[in-house]
């Protein structure tokens, strides 16, 4: 499966952005590479805040991609070789400039209040306001805004801009299903890559332990991932997969427990099709940063373990597993598990290749992967660089 980020793939009207015609017009290299099915990265009308997982209208797309006319061809066209498309589907959160978002805020007592997840505030022994629980955001510091307009708090697990859905209301689920999927699983669609798959119950909103007494806020994916409505969740979410023969690919980070993630994609349960788990990208990040690498020498070994927990998901079950290297949340392959110098390049590339090739369960490669690209580099300034979680560590 070829992965594709349409801002930086291919700009067919020269301004600068990638586009939806751009990927249709390269159709035909993508087959040459044996690519059968392409994730497409969001593309749905955005302010961009987050390159697109910040969306504004499910129904609609970014301008500069194009239309959804542009995007029923490029559908059809996947389509006329038989190869799958598959869209990156948000539903974790949305951007706070979604038309739900906008009536949620509006007042208390709107229909609407409930699709979000709102919290008062608490008040700290000086009786200073402070945020509900002790959450870090992903992107942020603190995982509550305040807003003054009703006087309480909304949750966001990643950018201020990128305010929660609320999954226990019934009605909001309803919206999701026929905004976000079946408008497209009507025009085509194969199916989708699910963001934050396992985001969507969060239990009782409770603090996170403190691993950093130093700091005001925690981090907290073990608390707000896997809570206790997942699964019914996720067989309301196959449910509607299934009148189409859709298929999913989940992301399912802060699951170390491999029975919780056969439980996603067990096929007796019919939940999902398969997820991407982080342990290969994840070696030698800190716990705090995937900014901080430690030395090679001191990982490079634990390379081989996180291979096999992955491949070891499918022994003696009924799961599926994925295999990849990099996507559009991580450095390049190279760069980081070969060595990206102009003489090693090409073996390390045609290396880290060969090691995919062999391994069971699904491909994924990012684009630009088979030409064996690398990172930036590194005099390049944090102008270039548009993704908010790089510019906010940066900063």
């Amino acid at each position: 499966m070829g992965s594709i980020y349409p801002a930086s793939f291919k700009d067919l009207n020269d301004d600068g952005i990638g586009d939806i015609p751009g990927i249709t017009s390269k159709l035909d290299y993508i087959t040459s590479l044996g690519v059968d099915i392409v994730w497409v990265c969001p593309m749905f009308d955005s302010p961009q805040i987050d390159m697109g997982y910040d969306v504004s209208n499910y129904e609609k797309v970014y301008p500069p991609y194009g239309t959804v006319e542009d995007m029923q061809t490029l559908i059809d066209e996947y389509h006329s070789r038989n190869m799958r498309i598959i869209l990156d589907l948000v539903v974790n959160h949305t951007s706070d400039q979604h038309e739900w978002f906008k009536e949620s805020r509006s007042s208390k007592s709107n229909p609407k209040r409930d699709w979000y997840i709102w919290r008062p505030a608490k008040y700290n022994d000086h009786g200073q306001r402070v945020p509900p629980n002790n959450w870090r955001a992903m992107f942020t510091g603190s995982a509550w805004t305040w807003d003054e307009h009703t006087q309480e708090y909304y949750l966001h697990l990643f950018a201020s801009e990128q305010p929660d859905l609320n999954w226990e209301s019934s009605e909001c689920r309803k919206a999701i299903c026929e905004s976000a999927m079946e408008f497209w699983l009507r025009k085509g669609v194969d199916g989708f890559r699910i963001d934050c798959v396992n985001m969507y119950s969060k239990g009782d909103l409770k603090d996170a332990p403190i691993t950093e007494p130093e700091r005001d806020t925690q981090n907290a994916g073990l608390v707000w991932c896997n809570g206790p409505r997942m699964d019914e969740y996720l067989d309301e979410m196959n449910a509607v997969l299934s009148k189409y023969d859709a298929m999913s690919v989940g992301e399912c980070p802060f699951t170390p427990d491999t029975d919780k993630v056969i439980s996603y994609v067990s096929a007796a349960n019919k939940r999902l099709n398969m997820v991407f788990q982080f342990d290969v990208v994840e070696v030698g990040s800190s716990h705090a940063s995937k900014f901080e690498s430690k030395p090679a020498e001191d990982w490079l070994l634990d390379v081989q373990a996180a291979v096999t927990r992955t491949q070891q998901l499918i022994s003696g079950t009924d799961a599926w597993t994925t295999a990849f290297t990099e996507n559009h949340d991580w450095s390049r392959s190279i760069s980081r598990f070969g060595s990206d110098k102009p003489e090693f390049r090409v073996a390390a590339g045609k290396m880290l290749g060969l090691m995919l090739s062999t391994l069971s369960g699904t491909l994924f490669i990012y684009q630009a992967q088979e030409l064996g690209m690398v990172n930036a580099p590194l005099l390049w300034p944090i102008e270039e660089y548009k993704d908010l979680d790089a510019a906010n560590y940066y900063n």
